[in-house]
């Protein structure tokens, strides 16, 4: 069978078929769904911590200076997803993707945009500053988000992996473009979720969060430059 042949076939197969849905009650695995037609359905909050200018990054500086920004930042942010109850879903480049799941899912991932956000300003940055001579100040943005998805195997046998289908997911992306100092992003849906403990802070328990309207997706969205120790 020549390669035209065996794309045809495979693009018949998909559309052909009826997707077999099923309800998830945890963050799956690639290998717990299958590569044809088969779907996990749950309800999710998605979290995406994305170094920002990694363009920049890689133009103006050594490449192994590069490589060392971009491992601190997605070990830290890594380390603190997997503290907080994230699943860690897909790494995209300078990007990492998390789903959080059950009653604290809103919450979770709140906090660990809050913990990213510290690990950057006092872990990450100062020891750049120290090992360095450098001006290069690392900067970044989580974005959060919340709705129902719809989790799907592709790929080929042996190279292979998940996509979540849902709004969640690509909201959630886009609010790592808010670049206004801010680094934390959240949509109402999720603030309205979130337990108080993640939404006041300090001796004082001051509000953490300012509120700005999307006009292009016509959200609410909720922003804040605060942080919060691991």
């Amino acid at each position: 069978m020549g390669l035209r042949q065996e794309l045809v076939s495979e693009v018949d197969a998909i559309f052909d078929t009826e997707f077999k849905e099923r309800d998830g009650r945890k963050v799956p695995e690639p290998e717990d769904v299958k590569l044809g037609n088969d779907a996990v359905k749950l309800d999710g909050t998605v979290l995406y911590a994305d170094l920002a200018d990694s363009t920049g990054l890689v133009k103006k500086y050594y490449w192994w200076f590069a490589a060392e920004v971009y491992k601190a930042y997605l070990i830290c942010s890594c380390k603190i997803i997997r503290r907080n109850n994230g699943g860690i879903t897909a790494f995209d480049g300078d990007r990492v993707m998390a789903v959080y799941i059950g009653d604290w899912a809103e919450t979770d991932a709140a906090r660990t945009g809050l913990q990213i956000n510290y690990a950057v300003n006092e872990i990450i940055n100062p020891k750049i500053k120290t090992r360095f001579t450098s001006d290069f100040e690392l900067k970044h943005a989580v974005g959060i988000d919340r709705s129902s998805l719809h989790a799907v195997r592709t790929g080929i046998r042996g190279s292979n992996d998940l996509v979540w289908v849902g709004m969640a997911a690509n909201i959630a992306a886009k609010l790592c473009g808010f670049r206004d100092g801010c680094a934390t992003n959240m949509t109402e849906d999720v603030y309205k979720n979130c337990d108080k403990s993640v939404i006041y802070g300090g001796l004082r328990q001051q509000h953490m969060w300012t509120s700005k309207y999307w006009r292009d997706q016509g959200k609410t969205v909720y922003q804040s430059s605060w942080q919060w120790e691991p």
